[in-house]
């Protein structure tokens, strides 16, 4: 295996290519188009699962029921997600986008109203499933512009890995600024005022970032099939190809559960534990600095020129993160919690980072945006799980319950990503893996 990313690919002989970086990548022309309508897109995303959280156990008292109806989002946001990837490649983003963002306007409205009018758990479950299902996948979109855009020649391949932290990191800032902008419209102002906000800004950064149809990725137009790639798979023209048929999306989207377990047990318990010491303001600002430390570390990430590939730098983060969410559950004042935090937070975006750039040399490109999705999808699934399993461990042991949930489901994660490691090496004729648009380039991959 090619334990180095070649980076004088596109240089001319004896001239070593500069340094990819977060300036060059931002001046590849085009990029700009899409990434400001994007950002302004994405926004609402980390507004959902917390104000759901707050609304309904405002309206109801119990975490374990809040936890519930927010579960039901997630896994209905993680079924329909992939198939939403799926129908944008075939058809474009902007054929899936508007109509998404519209339902989902209309599902978060009757939601909110049905919540306040104190109507029983199954009508908010009936309601909370199209709330899912209709959660436009922005990032993956971005994601699947990034790789159209970058894959067009051998040296702006290059820039993929510095284009996956960018967008870990344009992820992370929504989780600083969603939680904490929802947190204070449900205090300071209503209730529901945090999942009406993000109705609104969903419907309009939806839109905004659908009209930008310049940068999306070509749509196939069929069900992908004939993929063959320097040095990736051939499959029989007029195969139906999925993402999920590549054994290394499988792997990864059971690993990226573990992720969402840490999203969801983090939301729950910090909510809870802000509500036991007398100071709900408190979680806004404890789940922003534990995103923060996330952001930072994706910054990082992405300013490093790694020496090893990105299934170990996956490995390596896993285990970082297994390690620092086994002390959460013993911690009892709000200056140890933020600090533990944040150090979760520092490793949850190496393993992002990492799982996403894997996605490019397994998966071709007319189903990137699918495999894109499935790790959205995984981590909403098992942020539902966790914030019912937090929710229900909250309500009936307090809010150091709750945090055991991140350590199980990191630690399983890690189980699975250790067991199953190699089906994450894309199979590649003379140790080269296929890049971009049909280039070969050697890439970091162990």
């Amino acid at each position: 295996m090619v334990n180095t990313v070649d980076t004088t690919a596109g240089a001319s002989e004896g001239t070593a290519a500069p340094r990819p970086g977060y300036g060059q990548l931002l001046r590849t022309p085009g990029a700009w188009t899409f990434l400001l309508p994007g950002f302004a897109a994405r926004q609402p995303f980390a507004m959902l699962t917390i104000g759901i959280v707050l609304l309904v156990q405002h309206t109801s008292g119990s975490y374990g029921s809040a936890g519930i109806v927010a579960a039901v989002t997630g896994v209905s946001m993680a079924l329909f997600a992939p198939q939403n990837g799926k129908l944008a490649d075939r058809f474009g983003q902007r054929a899936v986008l508007v109509p998404g963002v519209l339902l989902h306007a209309v599902s978060v409205t009757a939601l909110t109203v049905l919540a306040l009018s104190g109507a029983p758990l199954w009508a908010l479950f009936v309601a909370a499933v199209p709330t899912g299902a209709s959660v436009p996948q922005v990032g993956p979109m971005v994601r699947a512009r990034w790789a159209a855009l970058l894959g067009s020649s051998e040296e702006r391949a290059r820039l993929l890995p510095t284009a996956a932290a960018f967008e870990s990191v344009t992820d992370e800032f929504t989780f600083v600024i969603g939680p904490v902008l929802a947190t204070a419209l449900c205090t300071g102002v209503h209730p529901a005022a945090g999942l009406i906000a993000e109705g609104v800004l969903t419907l309009a950064g939806g839109l905004l970032f659908a009209a930008r149809r310049g940068t999306q990725p070509k749509p196939v137009g069929r069900p992908v099939g004939g993929w063959k790639r320097a040095g990736g798979p051939s499959l029989s023209a007029g195969a139906r190809v999925s993402a999920l048929s590549v054994p290394g999306v499988r792997v990864l989207a059971v690993v990226f559960l573990g992720i969402g377990s840490v999203f969801g047990g983090m939301q729950v318990s910090l909510t809870a534990f802000a509500e036991e010491i007398g100071n709900p303001g408190a979680n806004g600002l404890l789940y922003g600095v534990f995103a923060a430390g996330n952001m930072l570390a994706g910054i990082a990430c992405g300013a490093v020129a790694w020496k090893i590939g990105p299934r170990r730098r996956l490995i390596a983060g896993y285990a970082g993160l297994t390690l620092a969410a086994s002390g959460l559950w013993a911690v009892h004042s709000v200056p140890a919690l933020a600090a533990l935090g944040m150090l979760v937070g520092l490793f949850i975006a190496p393993a992002l980072i990492s799982g996403y750039t894997l996605i490019e040399p397994l998966v071709p490109a007319g189903a990137r945006t699918e495999a894109f999705t499935w790790l959205t999808g995984s981590v909403a699934l098992g942020q539902a799980g966790a914030v019912t399993a937090a929710g229900q461990l909250a309500d009936a042991h307090g809010a150091s319950a709750g945090f055991v949930v991140p350590l199980v489901g990191t630690a399983l994660a890690l189980v699975t990503l250790v067991t199953l490691r190699s089906r994450l090496t894309p199979k590649a004729p003379g140790r080269v893996a296929a890049r971009g648009m049909g280039h070969r380039v050697p890439v970091a991959v162990d």
